[in-house]
């Protein structure tokens, strides 16, 4: 890590994603969307969509330009299309949620935002993606956290493509048969691709390399690794399978999706007794807080597989499918990506401002740039919040719901807050904080101008 580059947009990237979160949030609290209405209803689209693609998406995104080098030990290709691209992504995904807004009638929009939106969005995540893959290509053959993200670069490339025949049927702009099935048939297809294929299958692979070392665990392919892995790809194939099968027929397509759902299971169960191995392995033995706070993740995880099971054996997954999707996203996905930055965000803030004089003079540790005792609480109000909202959709109770969803909101915000201190460096004591010159980084955008990346100079 401390030879790789710094990228120099991911910090813009994670604050887009960050305000998305917080307007998908404020959504939540305000009752737009489910489990007020309908999971299906335009509403509930357009919060889905902010949080999916706004939140989750730009978050991994960001994420990945830093590291995908790190993860093949070389320079990512095309580093100058992630600002375009973030640009692009901006625009798409603020035009597809007005898009589904304008559906719903709550405001007077013309439907064509929705295939212009997701347009913008293919465009957006189509080059980031072409860079990624040539990096990926180039560092041939792949350490197994880079074919993980190989993979969930597939996914996301499937689910755009059903995204964008969904929103030109929604639209009227496509009226063929087959994607009109898709549509009908292929949406929990396209949820199911972006879910479980590019956002959890990619964090998976990013967790293994950044939790060995973060908590200096021995970093090195196992079996059981390679079998989530594989499994994995498995899974994620026989879900892409189904698409010919819907538009063929019905025929086959209880027994994928049996195939499938064991595959995934088989894939949690064993991922989650790797992360086992990785805590208890690790050599530092005093557990930093974004490792600590990544415990309610995995948990989270847990939960909704085995939620998922029990209502699929039980008949109900029909009705309370939003319990488990709840889950995953907020307890297991947004639980993971918070959890993580708050090591990322001061890890690249010291690398940035301090790596430069790194061996000529005294400079603090990265762990000077956060307050775990102050980010601690915020943490645990926001697990609870996710189990009390997850509780609330199991009962029914869209009150509770938008109560935990406050709760959740303050969780966020708070944390926020911690991440603007440490870009700002407040909780480094002030002798160290900024000596002989050194110059305090951008909150957001890079404060190094050269190129699309920066090297400190000592490292």
């Amino acid at each position: 890590m401390f030879a790789a580059t710094l990228s120099r947009w991911t910090m813009s990237y994670f604050a887009a994603a960050l305000i998305f979160l917080v307007l998908g949030e404020t959504m939540m609290v305000l009752g737009f969307g489910y489990p007020v209405l309908a999971l299906e209803a335009p509403e509930t689209l357009a919060l889905v969509h902010i949080v999916a693609l706004g939140w989750l998406s730009l978050l991994m995104t960001g994420a990945l330009l830093q590291f995908v080098p790190v993860l093949v030990g070389q320079p990512l290709s095309l580093p100058s299309v992630a600002l375009p691209a973030l640009l692009f992504l901006i625009v798409g995904i603020a035009t597809l949620t007005l898009g589904f807004v304008g559906l719903s009638g709550a405001i007077d929009v013309p439907v064509t935002l929705l295939p212009l939106g997701a347009a913008f969005s293919i465009v957006g995540f189509s080059v980031l993606g072409f860079s990624f893959a040539v990096t990926l290509w180039h560092a041939r053959p792949l350490p197994l956290p880079a074919r993980f993200v190989a993979v969930g670069l597939a996914a996301l490339f499937g689910t755009m493509l059903l995204g964008g025949v969904y929103a030109g049927v929604l639209s009227g702009l496509i009226d063929a048969a087959g994607a009109i099935d898709l549509t009908v048939d292929g949406l929990s297809l396209h949820a199911s691709l972006g879910l479980c294929g590019w956002l959890s299958f990619t964090t998976m692979g990013v967790s293994y390399r950044l939790l060995t070392m973060f908590m200096l665990s021995p970093d090195k392919e196992r079996t059981s690794s390679r079998v989530v892995f594989m499994l994995g790809a498995f899974c994620l194939s026989v879900l892409a399978a189904a698409v010919p099968v819907i538009l063929v027929g019905t025929v086959g397509r209880s027994p994928l999706f049996l195939l499938a759902v064991g595959s995934g299971a088989a894939v949690v169960a064993i991922y989650v007794g790797d992360i086992l191995r990785i805590y208890r392995e690790r050599r530092r033995k005093a557990i930093e807080l974004n490792s600590r706070a990544s415990i309610g993740a995995f948990v989270s995880l847990v939960a909704a597989a085995i939620l998922f099971v029990a209502l699929l054996s039980a008949g109900r997954l029909d009705e309370a499918i939003g319990t488990v999707i709840y889950l995953a996203t907020f307890g297991w996905l947004t639980g993971m990506g918070l959890a993580q930055l708050y090591k990322i965000v001061p890890f690249m803030t010291w690398l940035e401002c301090y790596g430069p004089a790194l061996g000529r003079m005294p400079t603090p540790r990265v762990q000077d740039l956060v307050s775990e005792t102050s980010a601690l609480r915020w943490f645990r109000l926001f697990y609870l919040t996710v189990a009390v909202g997850s509780l609330a959709l199991l009962i029914g109770s869209a009150p509770i719901f938008r109560f935990a969803s406050l709760g959740q909101l303050i969780a966020v915000n708070a944390l926020i807050l911690e991440f603007v201190r440490t870009r700002r460096l407040i909780n480094v004591p002030a002798e160290l904080r900024l000596p002989d010159g050194l110059v305090r980084p951008g909150l957001f955008l890079p404060s190094f101008p050269h190129g699309g990346s920066h090297e400190p100079r000592s490292l």
